[in-house]
């Protein structure tokens, strides 16, 4: 296997690595922007900081699933294996980096996995269709999810805070709440979403689970303080208008969710799930708080991610193989 080959792998990894970090960074304090209780800067080192420290201490389990689960690279003859994570890291990365462009939160999951499975069938690999299916069935559920639990968590949060908590407190209190879930959020997204930069990189045998999670960290820090700003101003202020308690619930909402499926391996939208749970707590306040057409811009953005950054990197595995023969 060749160094140019590892390097340009490498590269690659990191590329997509920073695109997560510049689109994914709202999930995390986009709501709590919006809130006016965080600062975009207050919120980017929360983000930095809290997403490192949750894909070193529990971001082993879903690089596995990326790395293995979906086309086992470990199995492969090794050059063909980093062929394919090349292709894969760059088909996931330039899609995200579109979107990002565009202010769209999409999911980094979806066009990892899309760009994986891609990769695997320009080249005639084994393709794990029953995990694929698993994982989307999750993906199904992971909005509809975070939007039930927001909705239905945001009524008695509501009462504790309003009826317990003294009224000369409320301001202090919200903010307090408001870090809290920040810091859950990133700590349980960098738990989930390493995997997306690294998990095809661990696979091919380039880097260990351990060393895979702090090289994809670092990347992604850089693509939040260098390009994180668009998307969070999508999440905090284009889906609907955020009280502090309504970006509470939401933050609490979808790190839940993400946890829960980080626990079992398996990677899911955190995109899908903020988006769900803002979308959840608007709709306490009516249908008419929500921003139709936004929402509608994203989902159908989250659509074509599976299948366009899988188009790229099958074009882009196929390219790769013109050039080496």
């Amino acid at each position: 296997m060749g160094i140019l080959v590892v390097a340009f792998t490498l590269l690659a990894g990191g590329y997509i690595g920073w695109a997560i970090g510049a689109n994914d960074a709202a999930n995390c304090v986009g709501a709590d922007i919006g809130s006016g209780k965080m600062t975009v800067r207050q919120g980017i080192i929360i983000t930095c900081l809290f997403s490192f420290l949750g894909a070193i201490l529990l971001g082993s389990r879903v690089i596995k699933t990326i790395g293995k689960g979906i086309v086992p690279l470990d199995t492969l003859d090794p050059q063909i294996a980093v062929f394919i994570a090349l292709a894969a890291c760059f088909g996931a990365g330039t899609l995200v980096l579109v979107a990002t462009l565009r202010g769209l939160p999409v999911s980094t999951s979806h066009a990892i996995v899309g760009a994986v499975a891609g990769a695997g069938l320009a080249i005639g690999a084994p393709v794990i269709w029953k995990k694929l299916l698993d994982i989307f069935i999750c993906w199904v559920l992971t909005p509809v999810g975070a939007a039930i639990m927001s909705y239905i968590l945001y009524r008695p949060f509501r009462r504790i805070f309003y009826y317990l908590v003294p009224r000369r407190f409320n301001d202090g209190v919200a903010t307090f709440f408001v870090f809290l879930t920040s810091i859950y959020m990133a700590f349980t997204w960098g738990a989930n979403d390493v995997a997306n930069a690294t998990g095809i990189i661990t696979g091919a045998g380039i880097m260990n689970a351990r060393q895979a999670a702090v090289f994809g960290s670092i990347a992604i820090i850089i693509g939040i303080a260098t390009f994180g700003r668009k998307v969070i101003q999508t999440v905090g202020f284009g889906i609907t208008r955020l009280a502090p308690l309504m970006a509470i619930v939401a933050e609490l909402a979808c790190a839940l969710n993400v946890h829960l499926y980080t626990v079992f391996g398996i990677p899911v939208s955190t995109s899908h799930s903020i988006v769900g749970a803002v979308v959840g707590v608007g709709l306490v306040k009516g249908i008419k708080m929500v921003n139709k057409k936004m929402v509608g811009e994203i989902v159908f953005a989250w659509s074509l991610t599976p299948f366009v950054s899988g188009l790229i990197s099958f074009l882009a595995i196929k390219l790769i193989f013109i050039f080496v023969k």
